[in-house]
């Protein structure tokens, strides 16, 4: 649950998406090709059964403006999904940020994919000075409250990390077989070793309640493909 530092008494006077950059000028080039292509795997096999798809928002590498205090202070998640919220921006737009102090609903999970460089800043081992803007750790865990946090390094034989906020602290969880069950989604999160977009490698997916891979459009198609010419359709003259 979203909880401001201070609300104040006009929030229509606070900046819109509009108002506020997408992009930071001093933070030039473009991801790597597996920050492009984990987080879009996550994207397609995030499905919620207990949340309808129109309240369900998905965001990768997007701006989260945080403190109505500061407007121009935001993190930068790899990924995130909220729940409860309109999939576009006041039921109708598509978004160019994600603006707290408008939406009020924080993430439910957050998936960060450490980079050299990064680790101490992802891992909450460094903290902020007064008056600079603080970590994502302290982001996500004092001031959004995101329930669930989770870190995966490739760097690190694959390593994944799962927070969860108990008593307004992170604690790291037990993972079993890289998994995790998250009951807010009824969805778990877990490894997969598999070949996607034509590389085979451990990636971060989710899973459904019977411990199957949720799959991504392209596998969905194929097995409609597949049933298809089983009944001697062809596919192809469709």
């Amino acid at each position: 649950m979203y909880i401001p530092n201070s609300q104040p008494t006009a929030t229509e006077l606070l900046p819109t998406m509009y108002d506020l950059p997408s992009e930071d000028p001093e933070e030039p080039g473009l991801p790597d090709e597996f920050h492009l292509w984990q987080p879009r795997l996550l994207c397609d096999t995030c499905r919620p059964k207990n949340y309808p798809s129109d309240r369900v928002f998905i965001a990768t590498d997007l701006n989260l403006y945080y403190d109505a205090q500061h407007y121009n202070w935001y993190k930068r998640p790899d990924w995130f999904v909220a729940v409860g919220v309109s999939k576009l921006y006041q039921e109708r737009e598509l978004r160019l940020s994600y603006v707290m102090w408008q939406e009020k609903v924080s993430p439910m999970v957050v998936v960060e994919l450490i980079s050299p460089g990064t680790e101490d800043e992802d891992l909450g081992i460094t903290v902020s000075p007064p008056h600079k803007p603080p970590t994502k750790w302290q982001v996500y865990e004092r001031i959004l409250k995101v329930p669930y946090y989770v870190v995966f390094d490739r760097y690190d034989n694959d390593r994944l990390r799962v927070f969860k906020l108990v008593r307004e602290r992170y604690r790291e969880q037990i993972i079993t077989d890289s998994r995790i069950w998250i009951p807010e989604l009824e969805l778990g999160l877990g490894l997969w070793l598999g070949d996607y977009n034509g590389c085979e490698r451990q990636w971060l997916r989710w899973y459904d309640s019977n411990g199957n891979w949720i799959a991504t459009p392209e596998e969905r198609a194929d097995k409609l493909a597949e049933r298809l010419r089983e009944m001697g359709v062809n596919p192809d003259e469709l």
